[in-house]
């Protein structure tokens, strides 16, 4: 049943049919083969969206698309270069800490890549930086986005693993400010080899300016998160928080929204949110057959006949969340391989909320690894250079995210109490 099911699945990605109905049919093989009637998919699909938690999803991608679109991102750029800008290669560096900042405001890569890219990459392209690295250097910022909470993709290994998501986006931190700080470090190196400018000299006038200016949205992640470590609020309802103060910050204090532009926001977080919808959905028949069938346990039963070791079974498991990252969208990705991976983990006496972690980094590195590479469409789409250049471009800050990505896969094994 394992081969029919995955056989399937992998046959309908090639032949073209989306993610979410490739799911789907290779669960209907499944449950046919088994004689199982097929009034069970409708009943595993309502099963499988009839999540409280799971309102956070669309409301997260609202708020982020409301900022996104907005002024918050021309001036969280412009409070960034205030005490940056006067280091050499310092829009590099500011291109980053803005994706940092954003992430922990939009939960979406992909949003935290226009929303810099379009203020930035104009600016470092006039000031003589090379366009295709600039480029490069902003996608790989944007997998931050999916790391720093709140993060959609944690959102789903919650619900996929009935895990803490409190607890995920207190562990997102540190792994977050280590891509950030790593792409700093090459965008430094990459800065001092190609001579690229300096910036206005340093300003504490400017400072506070541009502070107060990027105040309101500076404040956004404070509410959000504050709310939910506090305990005020769950993350279904800071996600509704972050929606309503974003629609405030918009209308009354950057007054750069309208009703016309509100409406085709929320269309297309609308269309976004059913993509992940649907393929929850339609998930939810392809888990029951996993569990049915008690395929996991089987796939666990043959790795750990490969090796016992847990440095050596972990790599493994690293690999294939690397190499699904490739090929995979991030969603899809987390929805299909937790309940496949969980018993295996659970197994190596692995922490659920460690490997949460390391899943979600390891999969936003594949937001800039074609074919799929999202934040490298983006880029290219801003910039309308070729995403081969981009791609060739991003390969050190590639290099230097998956040496982050192995040291959140083996540090918290040395460092007993990292993850909390």
């Amino acid at each position: 049943m394992a081969a029919l099911l995955f056989g399937v699945f992998l046959v309908a990605l090639l032949v073209g049919i989306p993610v979410a109905f490739a799911i789907m049919l290779a669960a209907m093989a499944v449950m046919t083969a088994g004689d199982v009637g097929l009034g069970m998919i409708a009943q595993r699909m309502f099963a499988s969206t009839n999540s409280f938690p799971l309102i956070a999803v669309p409301f997260f991608i609202l708020a982020g698309d409301l900022l996104a679109q907005g002024a918050i991102s021309k001036y969280l750029v412009e409070f960034a270069e205030s005490f940056l800008g006067m280091i050499k290669g310092g829009l590099s560096i500011v291109s980053v800490v803005t994706g940092m900042f954003f992430a922990a405001i939009s939960g979406s890569g992909a949003a935290t890549t226009a929303a810099v890219g379009s203020t930035l990459i104009p600016q470092l392209k006039e000031r003589g930086y090379d366009e295709d690295s600039a480029a490069a250097l902003i996608a790989a910022a944007g997998t931050i986005g999916v790391v720093i909470p709140p993060s959609v993709p944690m959102v789903l290994y919650a619900v996929s693993s009935g895990e803490s998501l409190s607890r995920l986006f207190t562990n997102g931190f540190l792994p977050g400010v280590l891509m950030g700080v790593i792409l700093i470090i090459i965008a430094l190196a990459q800065a001092y080899k190609h001579n690229y400018p300096k910036g206005a000299k340093f300003s504490l006038k400017n400072v506070l300016l541009t502070f107060m200016r990027a105040f309101p949205g500076l404040l956004m992640p404070m509410i959000i998160l504050g709310g939910i470590f506090s305990g005020k609020f769950t993350a279904s309802e800071a996600a509704a928080v972050a929606v309503v103060y974003a629609l405030l910050v918009s209308f009354l204090i950057y007054r750069d929204m309208t009703f016309k532009k509100l409406f085709e926001i929320m269309a297309g977080s609308a269309k976004t949110s059913a993509v992940i919808m649907i393929i929850i959905a339609c998930s939810g028949p392809f888990g029951w057959v996993l569990a049915s069938y008690k395929i996991p346990e089987a796939i666990a039963g043959g790795i750990l006949g490969v090796s016992t070791n847990q440095y050596v079974l972990l790599f493994m498991i690293a690999l294939v969340i690397i190499i699904a990252g490739v090929f995979m969208e991030t969603s899809s990705a987390i929805i299909i391989l937790t309940p496949v991976f969980l018993p295996l983990v659970q197994s190596l006496g692995i922490d659920l909320i460690h490997f949460g972690i390391l899943f979600v980094v390891g999969i936003a590195i594949g937001m800039i690894t074609p074919p799929v590479a999202i934040n490298l469409f983006v880029a290219s789409g801003i910039t309308g250079k070729p995403i081969e250049l981009i791609a060739k471009a991003v390969v050190p800050y590639l290099l230097g995210l998956l040496f982050v990505f192995l040291l959140i896969v083996y540090l918290p094994l040395f460092i007993p109490g990292m993850i909390v």
